[in-house]
């Protein structure tokens, strides 16, 4: 392609690898019923279809993150992109649950690729329009998301699940080829360090061995050697991964940062607020199809999740206004609230009616929206600038760490409510009480949050436009690592 078109194409180019990586990264919810009937397998089985892609998210996040912000973006962006197409293709092709599940952790490689869109639109582009190149591929994240549900929901139930991963996989190809011609190749800049190989295998190793005593402890019993032995593994990987972190020159996340205190009220609140976001998001679109709950189509499941997509949106651009009004300590309690409230309202009146998930997952929204568009502001105003994307690189890997938990855990406490072991069929009661523990861990994280952000003794201090503009700049393109402007604000 010539060398004009290229250009022309780049930004068109960007926001369709954009669009791709948001719809793909939401494939899994609404479809784990239909794997559990078509595997013939249980709905916590399937549940490692989506787990497995947060699992895989959450450790190659700061990995390609690191790997991107060098002379390798482009060779990285396309590996990437091949591994979620080929991903699609082996979940379509999959006759096992295991072979799906491969496929669906091939796929999590996708949840790293929008920064590195963001990044290249950052180099690419002059200062006057690579913010607003940003902001668009921001907002595509989160209408893509609201999208990929119901678009997928559309296809599986309209042909079978296999052509919503074929879907996906063709999708992805076409996102690589596209990627190929515009993205530009960043030979000529310098290497960000070396891959901290060992603290991702650690974390991977205290992940999985966690998740896998959460799924299993109900089979084997919750004082067995396999039970016991799993969760002794996951304690000792993630303190060697600690002691690891705290002493390599490169780490995977740099956990000095949590000396800031807002740097560690975003880590443990985004943590918390993961755990009971996939609470609530994986159990929704199962409640939905469940016989006994509302009966409806895999298509309608993802419906459901369109309120929560765009209220999420609309509230993180109310976020200013509130911060402005009310000060930066309460945005974040005010969104685990709202969070609270959603689960709690779906667990005490709702679970039967259709228009009860509508009106839960709007109110979900609200609370997501409330809380991740304002942590990435509070990292950004409390870490020097040449720490901003180590700290980012940190939060966005304890948000995944928070989603898979919250994956995991929801099969452990639908199980526990059902009277435990494999054999048990959730009813619409575990469900309901599996809502209201996902309430008790967003007023836990409401009351964290206020508690570890301390006296607001800023709130008082309007931040500049400058500062504003930075602070979405860098809450997107540092969420993977990647190295920021070094140009100083006002604050």
């Amino acid at each position: 392609m010539p060398g004009v078109l290229r250009d022309r194409a780049f930004v068109p180019g960007l926001l369709f690898i954009g669009t791709v990586v948001s719809i793909i990264s939401s494939l899994g919810a609404p479809l784990i019923p239909t794997i559990a009937n078509d595997l013939h397998t249980s709905l916590g089985s399937a549940q490692w279809s989506l787990t497995a892609t947060m699992l895989v998210g959450a450790v190659a996040t700061p990995v390609v993150g690191r790997l991107g912000d060098g002379p390798w973006r482009r060779e990285v962006l396309l590996f990437c992109l091949a591994c979620v197409a080929g991903g699609g293709a082996l979940a379509a092709l999959a006759g096992s649950l295991p072979v799906l599940v491969a496929g669906r952790a091939m796929q999590g490689m996708g949840l790293a690729l929008m920064p590195l869109t963001m990044a290249a639109a950052r180099d690419k582009l002059d200062k006057d329009n690579a913010p607003g190149v940003i902001a668009a591929l921001s907002v595509i994240a989160a209408v893509g998301v609201g999208l990929g549900y119901p678009l997928t929901g559309l296809i599986a139930n309209a042909l079978d699940v296999s052509a919503a991963f074929w879907f996906g996989a063709i999708m992805s190809g076409s996102a690589f080829l596209l990627a190929l011609v515009v993205v530009p190749s960043t030979r000529h800049a310098k290497t960000q360090g070396r891959i901290d190989v060992i603290g991702a295998v650690l974390v991977a190793i205290g992940l999985v061995t966690l998740l896998i005593a959460l799924e299993k402890g109900a089979d084997w019993g919750w004082g067995s050697g396999s039970t016991v032995g799993c969760l002794v593994v996951a304690v000792v990987a993630f303190a060697v991964w600690r002691w690891h972190e705290l002493r390599t020159h490169d780490p995977l996340v740099d956990l000095r940062l949590l000396r800031h205190r807002a740097v560690l009220t975003a880590n443990v609140s985004g943590l918390l607020i993961g755990l009971s976001m996939y609470l609530g998001i994986s159990l929704m679109t199962q409640v939905v199809q469940l016989p006994e709950g509302m009966g409806e189509t895999v298509f309608v499941s993802g419906l459901v999740l369109l309120p929560f997509s765009a209220t999420s949106f609309l509230a993180s651009r109310l976020v200013p206004v509130v911060q402005e009004r009310m000060g930066t300590r309460i945005t974040i309690p005010i969104g685990c609230v709202a969070i609270g409230v959603a689960t709690l309202f779906f667990a005490v009146g709702g679970a039967t009616e259709l228009w009860t998930a509508f009106v839960t997952m709007a109110i979900f929204g609200v609370g997501v929206g409330f809380t991740f568009s304002a942590m990435p502001g509070l990292i950004v105003r409390a870490v020097a600038t040449d720490e901003t994307s180590s700290a980012m690189s940190l939060y966005q890997v304890s948000r995944y760490v928070g989603f898979s938990i919250g994956s995991g855990l929801a099969v452990t406490l639908l199980r526990a409510f059902s009277g435990g072991g494999a054999s048990a069929t959730p009813d619409l009661d575990a469900y309901r009480a599996t809502f209201l523990v996902a309430t008790a861990l967003a007023a836990f994280a409401a009351s964290v949050a206020w508690w570890l952000a301390g006296p607001a003794t800023a709130d008082h201090v309007r931040p500049s436009k400058a500062l504003r503009r930075r602070e979405v700049e860098e809450g997107e393109v540092a969420s993977a690592g990647l190295e920021m402007l070094e140009t100083p604000v006002p604050r």
